[in-house]
């Protein structure tokens, strides 16, 4: 079990983030002037690193909701600490919201234990969304992250600090608390953890390429086209969060994938417009119904066909892609 972090104030600069420790506390006499100024200052770095903060927020969470409210929780701890003693304000805002997406990563995962049907990451749109730039857009994508469910926090925290942001396991092993070998033990594990239920994927063109045949598949009904686009050994998961009609168990195998697709085609696609987004670093289609957002879903392919689809029909989870619809 990953140790919980004591987040009652924020990560003391002295131990062991020693080396980020700026000037001596008495020797800082803040005047009202000063004390404004210096509020001003710890906005502006702050704004600054935000969308790294939500970046490693969100993918440690995945939960765009989440990741929002922890950053809000970690600009309050950033407004009331003394920000004078900090020599190095971006990393040690990104040690406290790494340290506190830990912590709050064991709270979900136990709601989580209850939740209804599949639990689904919550998509955002990316393409053009500076808070999720990054080095690596695999570590968005929906299926990354809900294999990451499988880690443990410390195991995601190396993962994402080091897959998506370029940490050195060195600094790694400060954020988290740790020895670097240790961290580098933690991404190893992680990554372990993704490699061994997938294999190599296709890119983005030929992803999206999936994803429109299989559209125009599933409008015309026919079991085998759909089935002729499917790899062996698809999983379907649909995340409906026991408000949406979405299946409560993952449908596996090519066969039952194309029958259970057939049977919801004979109503769904005379009824919804497709629209396109960039979801999660790849290509997703929003069915909309009656000018409403319905349903948002994506697939995973390798050269043997699509091997995972990912449903999301909760509409509690659907707000960060519909405002950027096509």
């Amino acid at each position: 079990m990953t140790r919980k972090i004591d987040l009652d104030v924020l990560p003391d600069p002295r131990e062991p983030l020693g080396l980020w420790r700026g000037a001596d506390q008495n020797e800082v006499e803040l005047g009202t002037e000063v004390a404004d100024e210096r509020l001003d200052d710890g906005l502006a770095v702050f704004t600054e690193v935000r969308p790294r903060l939500f970046g490693i927020a969100y993918r440690m969470l995945g939960s765009v909701a989440d990741a929002e409210d922890l950053v809000q929780e970690v600009w309050v701890r950033w407004q009331q600490y003394d920000r004078a003693s900090v020599r190095e304000p971006a990393a040690f805002l990104a040690t406290t919201t790494t340290r506190m997406a830990i912590n709050e990563l064991q709270s979900a995962r136990l709601r989580r234990e209850t939740y209804v049907g599949p639990w689904l990451p919550e998509p955002i749109a990316t393409g053009t969304d500076p808070e999720l730039s990054a080095e690596d857009d695999e570590t968005l994508q929906l299926a990354v992250l809900f294999l990451l469910e499988r880690a443990t926090p410390a195991e995601r925290a190396a993962y994402v600090l080091h897959e998506a942001f370029a940490y050195p396991y060195s600094e790694i092993a400060t954020i988290i608390d740790t020895t670097e070998a240790n961290a580098r033990q933690l991404a190893r594990r992680a990554r372990r953890r993704l490699d061994s239920p997938r294999r190599t994927q296709v890119g983005p063109a030929e992803q999206r390429r999936f994803l429109a045949a299989f559209i125009e598949a599933a409008r015309s009904g026919e079991v085998e086209r759909l089935e002729s686009l499917l790899a062996e050994d698809i999983v379907l998961y649909a995340d409906g969060g026991g408000v949406g009609n979405a299946s409560r168990i993952p449908v596996e195998g090519a066969a039952r994938v194309a029958r259970f697709v057939a049977a919801f085609s004979v109503w769904l696609w005379d009824l919804v417009e497709v629209r396109w987004v960039e979801a999660n670093g790849l290509t997703a289609a929003v069915l909309v119904y009656e000018g409403v957002p319905y349903a948002m879903f994506t697939v995973t392919a390798t050269e043997d066909g699509i091997d995972g689809q990912y449903w999301m029909m909760n509409p509690a989870k659907l707000g960060g892609v519909f405002f950027l619809m096509d």
